[in-house]
């Protein structure tokens, strides 16, 4: 049994998962998420690492690995980093076995991957870091807006008329708001028309990666917007991408659980190799 740690900073959180592992049997001991708020990033890092290690009532000499991956490969105690694209394909799997595509939708950008069953990234499409369909524009808009980012899926789900953000650069896009409440375009309408048009280019970026059927998992902090779980489903039936878009609970955690069950599988592989060299 080792225990293995994985630490994923994202733009928007810094999120902290502890394993325990033995062989492919990886058991989920604990997990935190901290909103970065202009704070410190790596000092998050550090306290969700103890956080975790205290609930599980572990000590920094009992972990075999600790993996980071997103924007974590300055942590000073870290064992080793993951490309945040193979780790949150692996997290995708954990959380969601019959997945064969991770939609991850950050603060920044939104990236498509294809997977096969082991986790393994077949391709992907990635958007600009410009682009309107992020996290963090909605996040602007909402404020904008007056409207709490729990509130935005639900809103979105009322409107009757929505209307489409036509820019797909995220300053040009805002232009497009200010412009609809200009036009006292109801709140869930314009909400509705943004996560429309996030949903449109997220298909688009499904299906360049050649995905045909399945399940794709959404990751990363808007995953569990209703709103635009709603959108992307229905931009897939007017795609006719027969692929089944769903969220977990979880969905934010997926990179840093990538990323731990990634580190258990080094740390087997470097032991393995330690003991054919003795």
């Amino acid at each position: 049994m080792t225990y293995t740690v994985g630490i994923d900073i994202g733009s928007g959180a810094v999120k902290t998962v502890l394993f325990a592992n033995e062989g492919d049997n990886h058991k989920w001991l604990a997990k935190r998420v901290e909103r970065i708020r202009r704070r410190d990033p790596m000092q998050l890092a550090q306290e969700g690492y103890d956080e975790v290690l205290a609930e599980a009532g572990l000590k920094p000499a009992d972990v075999a690995y600790v993996a980071t991956t997103g924007e974590g490969e300055n942590v000073k105690f870290a064992t080793g980093h993951f490309y945040s694209m193979t780790t949150h394909a692996r997290g995708g799997v954990f959380l969601k076995p019959d997945a064969r595509a991770v939609v991850d939708i950050g603060a920044l950008n939104g990236r498509a991957i294809y997977i096969d069953e082991r986790g393994k990234v077949l391709s992907y499409k990635m958007t600009s870091q410009c682009a309107s369909g992020s996290g963090q524009f909605l996040e602007n808009i909402a404020r904008y807006l007056g409207v709490a980012v729990e509130e935005i899926g639900p809103l979105s789900q009322t409107a009757k008329d929505p209307e489409k953000v036509s820019s797909i650069c995220a300053v040009l896009a805002e232009t497009d708001v200010i412009n609809m409440v200009s036009r006292a375009i109801p709140t869930p309408d314009i909400l509705k028309g943004i996560h429309l048009s996030m949903a449109s280019r997220i298909v688009k970026l499904l299906k360049v990666t050649g995905i045909k059927q399945g399940v794709a998992l959404m990751t990363g902090g808007l995953a569990l917007d209703t709103g635009l779980l709603a959108a992307i489903r229905e931009e897939m039936v007017n795609e006719k991408v027969n692929v089944e878009a769903v969220n977990h609970p979880d969905s934010i955690h997926a990179g840093a659980i990538g990323a731990a069950i990634w580190g258990a599988f080094r740390h087997d592989k470097l032991a393995s190799l330690g003991a054919k060299a003795a």
